[in-house]
């Protein structure tokens, strides 16, 4: 699955090429310039995902309730049978 995906982006590489007119093998600046996009677009996806997952899992933890409905811990030692 790998060769055909790598095979259609070669293609569209080379569409690419042949609408700016550069010749393939590409010049060295247009070469690079194009590594240096593929190796940031690659990076870039997970520190994107990574700042949109960390900003969207936060939890605020509520301050329990004071009052008759809050429960009292149980004491050591204490029964349900009035011990």
């Amino acid at each position: 699955m790998g060769y055909i995906i790598s095979l259609g982006v070669g293609i569209g590489i080379g569409l690419l090429y042949w609408l700016l007119k550069v010749q393939s093998p590409a010049p060295p600046l247009i070469a690079l310039a194009g590594l240096l996009g593929i190796v940031l677009g690659e990076h870039a996806i997970p520190v994107v995902k990574a700042q949109f997952f960390a900003q969207a899992t936060t939890v605020q933890v509520a301050e329990p309730q004071q009052g008759s409905s809050a429960q009292k811990p149980a004491t050591p030692g204490a029964t349900k049978e009035g011990g």
